[in-house]
């Protein structure tokens, strides 16, 4: 590691380690810029909630002057209280070579140990409640919205500094042409006539957003609560969430099921704004803006990133009655494919039910683990 200095970040270092993956992925045909505003709202504890209560450290590596290298390591203690760990994540991990990768791994770890932690886990950008995983399988094709992107390399290298899989998280592409198979009409044909009262399905409200939202959060909470690793956001990390996908949200793919009134179940999808963003290179100006207004014309599929049934009403076809109301919404603005992700790797009621309705795992991503001695 001749030469290579790892530092927390300071001042205007800030700037270095929110743009380093422009330098980084030059030339990549499959990396996405993010856009830089919103990025730079995820990076920051004055904006992002759930930086506001973690400990964490930004970490650039340094290389003769240059920076080659960047990771963020975070401690949040409401995970370890409710998973009985005792562990720090990190996220945001970039770098140019293998010996940058051990350095920056090396640095995070001791910032580990220095809290007490015994293990250490990721990639985690900055939790898993938001983007997370390495992707090491499915490098042909650009990520969708919201979903991390990496040199297939990185796993050599994090594998190489002793980590191991904890837990692989897939993604599943679905042909959206074709509208719902024949089995799936089928199987809702029976669930509609067995259903008494039959559920309703409707969009999400504008003019009561706010209170739809935390309608979510609690089925959002209450479906996720035995999920490997979950912790439940609190009800200001949720808003702040919500707040800035109301700006980009298609409103007949945000859909709320009631039975008798009562919300039961709901689906979020997004349009795959990835596919604007390599257009304007992550920036609304001079050009973006624009382009982003008018996003529909650069748009053709989505990713489905939510869907929640309470416990007491799954087994019943909830779930495909969502999907495929989805699925007739998608036509309406476009989507020829669409990407329902991430799902956990041991989940095979979700793995089937999105089998059903034709989709095909078609990518994967990696949370990697290593116990500290």
């Amino acid at each position: 590691m001749t030469g290579i200095s790892v530092r927390p970040v300071t001042g205007r270092e800030h700037g270095v380690f929110l743009r380093m993956p422009e330098a980084l992925y030059r030339g990549d045909p499959h990396w996405v810029p993010p856009l830089m505003l919103a990025e730079k709202e995820r990076l920051s504890a004055k904006k992002n909630p759930f930086l506001a209560r973690v400990a964490h450290q930004k970490f650039i590596a340094w290389r003769d002057g240059k920076a080659v290298g960047r990771v963020m390591a975070v401690d949040d203690p409401r995970h370890n209280e409710i998973h009985g760990d005792n562990l720090a994540f990190f996220g945001f991990f970039e770098a140019t070579d293998g010996e940058v990768a051990a350095a920056l791994l090396e640095t995070l770890e001791e910032w580990a140990r220095n809290l007490g932690r015994d293990a250490v886990r990721g990639p985690a950008n900055p939790s898993l409640n938001d983007t997370c995983g390495l992707l090491v399988d499915g490098f042909d094709d650009d990520p969708m919205m919201m979903m991390p992107y990496n040199p297939e390399v990185y796993a050599e290298w994090i594998e190489g500094a002793g980590y191991t899989k904890a837990k692989d998280l897939y993604a599943w592409t679905v042909d959206l042409t074709q509208g719902i198979n024949k089995r799936s009409r089928r199987i809702l044909q029976r669930m509609q006539e067995r259903l008494d009262p039959a559920p309703v399905v409707r969009q999400l409200s504008k003019a009561n957003f706010k209170e739809d939202i935390f309608t979510i959060r609690d089925i959002f909470v209450r479906c996720w609560s035995d999920n490997w690793g979950f912790v439940p956001p609190t009800e200001e990390e949720f808003w702040h969430s919500a707040k800035d996908m109301k700006l980009i949200l298609d409103w007949n793919m945000a859909l709320m099921m009631e039975i008798e009134g009562r919300p039961v179940a709901f689906s979020l999808s997004l349009s795959d704004l990835h596919q604007v963003y390599k257009r304007i290179g992550g920036r609304l100006l001079p050009f973006g803006l624009l382009k982003l207004l008018r996003r529909r014309r650069y748009m053709n599929r989505g990713r489905m990133m939510l869907l929640g049934v309470l416990p007491e009403h799954r087994n019943k076809g909830l779930e495909l009655k969502l999907i495929a109301d989805a699925m007739e919404s998608s036509a309406t603005i476009g989507w020829q494919s669409g990407e329902c992700s991430w799902t956990l790797e041991d989940n095979d009621g979700v793995s089937k039910a999105i089998r059903l309705i034709g989709g095909e795992h078609y990518k994967t991503y990696r949370i990697y683990e290593k116990r500290l001695p």
